[in-house]
C-alpha cells in the first residue's frame, strides 16, 4: 500500500478504512463485531494503517470496538475520530457543541473509549454556529499542546471557516465528501486545501456504496439505515443515478475491475493529498477496495469518468448541517 503526508507531517496509508458502518447508520450495523474486528485485522495484513471513527458512530460503540481490535498494533496505526455532534455539556444528548468545554469532555471519553493516551487526527465532526471557530481551534490547540492529540482536523466546513480555525493552529486534513457521486469540492475546497497545505480526507468516496453496482433499490436495506432517507436513493432519483453506475461500469469492464475499484482508482488519481476512507464491515470487500491501490487508469479513461453526470438529489436530506 503506497502512503501519503496529510498536512505537514502526518503519513497515512493512501487508501484508509472508515469503520462508521462496522457499528452504525448502515443495513447490518453493529451485528457482528467479530467480523468487523477480523476486517481491522485484515486491513492491517493489507497495508492500511488509517483508521477513522467517530464517538457518534453507535453512539461511542465504533471507538470501542477499534480500541479493542487495535490494541495490539496501536503504534502502527493513525486513528482519526471525531467530535462536536454529542453534547456531552447537556447530558450527552444530541446536537452540535464546539464549545472549549465539550471539547475536553469529548476528547477523554474517547481516549478510555480507544484505550490509548492520544489521538493521531481529531476532527470536529459538525461546525457550531453558535461558537465561533477560533475558540474550538483554541481549545484543541490547548490538547495538541498536552498531547491528547496530534493533529487537527475539521468535516463539512465551508471556506471562510478552513481559513479562520487554520489561522489559530494549523489545521491537517478536511474530511468532507467527495467521489464521482459528490464533485462539490471541486470548486472551492479542494484549491483552498492545497494553497493552505491541508490534506483532504473523502469520505463516503463509494457514494454510500452505490458506486460498487450492487444497489438497484432500497428494499434490501434494512428500515434503520440512513440511505433510505436519503434523497439520491428516493424513488425516480435512484433510477436516474442509476446511469452513473453503468458509466462507470463501462470504464471497469475495459480494464477488468470492478465499479468500485473504478471508482476509488478515479479518486486517487485527483492527486496525492487524498486519503480516501471506504468502508466495509467484510473482509472481501476490504480486499476489493485495497486492490484499487494498484489500478492506473489511462488518460482516456479519466477523461471519460470526468464527463459522467452529476446525481439528482441532495446528499444529506438536511444540508443545514454541511459547508458552515
Amino acid at each position: 500500500m503506497k502512503t501519503i503526508r496529510l498536512g505537514s507531517s502526518l503519513d497515512v496509508s493512501r487508501l484508509g478504512l472508515g469503520c462508521m458502518g462496522m457499528s452504525a447508520f448502515y443495513t447490518g450495523s453493529g451485528t457482528d463485531d467479530a467480523g468487523a474486528t477480523r476486517t481491522l485485522h485484515r486491513a492491517l495484513d493489507l497495508g492500511v494503517t488509517f483508521f477513522d471513527t467517530a464517538e457518534m458512530y453507535g453512539p461511542y460503540t465504533n471507538e470501542e470496538l477499534l480500541g479493542r481490535a487495535l490494541k495490539d498494533r496501536r503504534d502502527d496505526v493513525v486513528i482519526a475520530t471525531k467530535f462536536g455532534t454529542i453534547r456531552h455539556t447537556a447530558g450527552d444528548a444530541g446536537g452540535i457543541d464546539g464549545s472549549p468545554e465539550n471539547v475536553r469532555l469529548s476528547i477523554d471519553g474517547s481516549l478510555r473509549r480507544l484505550g490509548t493516551d492520544h489521538v493521531d487526527l481529531y476532527y470536529q465532526h459538525r461546525m457550531d454556529p453558535s461558537v465561533p471557530v477560533e475558540e474550538t481551534m483554541g481549545a484543541l490547540a490547548d490538547l495538541v499542546r498536552e498531547g491528547k492529540i496530534l493533529h487537527i482536523g475539521l468535516s463539512e466546513a465551508a471556506p471562510e471557516t478552513i481559513r479562520r480555525a487554520h489561522a489559530v493552529h494549523p489545521v491537517t486534513a478536511l474530511q468532507t465528501e467527495y467521489s464521482l457521486w459528490s464533485r462539490d469540492p471541486e470548486r472551492e475546497l479542494l484549491p483552498l486545501v492545497r494553497e493552505l497545505g491541508i490534506g483532504f480526507v473523502p469520505y463516503s468516496p463509494l457514494g454510500r456504496g452505490f458506486l460498487t453496482g450492487t444497489i438497484r433499490s432500497v428494499d434490501a436495506l434494512d428500515e434503520s439505515d440512513f440511505r433510505r432517507r436519503n434523497p439520491r436513493f428516493a424513488g425516480e432519483n435512484l433510477q436516474a443515478n442509476i446511469r452513473i453506475v453503468e458509466q462507470v461500469d463501462d470504464v471497469a469492464q475495459q480494464v477488468g475491475a470492478t465499479p468500485g475499484q473504478v471508482a476509488l482508482a478515479w479518486l486517487l488519481a485527483q492527486g496525492d493529498d487524498i486519503a480516501p476512507i471506504p468502508g466495509t464491515k467484510q473482509v472481501h470487500y476490504l480486499e476489493e477496495n485495497v486492490a484499487a491501490d494498484g489500478l492506473t487508469l489511462t488518460a482516456g479513461q479519466l477523461e471519460q469518468l470526468d464527463a459522467v453526470a452529476a446525481p439528482v438529489g441532495d446528499r444529506y436530506e438536511d444540508m443545514s448541517g454541511v459547508d458552515r
